[in-house]
């Protein structure tokens, strides 16, 4: 059974000072799954989250979300949609405490907010045991799952995630990955933007291949997984020719 898509870009263009960064890029994310773009540094994935966010402007192309056109809206009113993005670099608040960074999150709902902080907190425990500690004395693990949380605070349908592993230790990774997966079993849709292409393609349903601003390649997780030139450029595990 073929899943609708959720979001669609089609053609997308960015450029910098005159420096095109997303060259035509297209790309869809069916309701339900997790999709991620692996590629190197410079190759505009960031850029492609920050566009779709409404935080980068668009030189040409087309953003559909629930088939209605979203191009060139600003961030509030996509976040009112159901789309939010966890930045690179996690950007928590540091001079406010965990629970108030959780409410910042859903600053444009009105509704009560008590039901969702404690979600936010049988997901991530390590958050409840320090609702009241400032954000900028959490640890970098503990700071990611507080931008994640932030960002579910919203109800989103759509969670892009730029980076989520960055710096992080491989153990506190398998954990993230393994929330990313949870979030995505209760219904919420992902676009995931990851470096560690192994993790990221082992979590993912469906992959794209972002390389100086264009796709290069894309299929199932496990399908780039066993492809050889991503094994090359991004596995490290390309087979010696005899």
């Amino acid at each position: 059974m073929t899943k609708n898509n959720l979001l669609t870009v089609d053609n997308l263009c960015v450029s910098y000072g005159g420096i095109k960064a997303v060259k035509g890029i297209s790309l869809t994310v069916p309701e339900g799954e997790i999709v991620t773009l692996i590629g190197a540094n410079g190759a505009g994935k960031s850029t492609i989250l920050r566009a779709i966010a409404g935080l980068t402007k668009l030189e040409s192309g087309r953003i559909t979300y629930q088939d209605e056109d979203i191009t060139g809206n600003p961030t509030s009113v996509i976040v009112e949609r159901g789309i939010t993005l966890v930045p690179e670099g996690r950007h928590v608040f540091p001079d406010l405490t965990v629970i108030e960074n959780l409410k910042i999150g859903a600053y444009l709902r009105k509704d009560s907010l008590d039901e969702d902080i404690n979600r936010m907190y049988k997901l991530f425990t390590r958050l409840e045991e320090r609702s009241w500690q400032m954000a900028g004395t959490l640890s970098g693990g503990e700071q990611q799952m507080l931008a994640v949380s932030r960002a579910l605070m919203s109800r989103p349908k759509l969670i892009m995630m730029d980076e989520p592993s960055l710096g992080l230790a491989p153990i506190i990774v398998q954990d993230i990955m393994n929330i990313i997966k949870t979030i995505n079993k209760e219904g919420v849709t992902i676009l995931l933007v990851e470096q560690n292409a192994n993790l990221a393609l082992k979590t993912a349903h469906f992959g794209y291949v972002c390389e100086t601003g264009v796709i290069s390649l894309k299929g199932t997780g496990s399908e780039l997984l066993k492809d050889e030139s991503v094994k090359a450029a991004y596995l490290g595990k390309a087979k010696k020719k005899i």
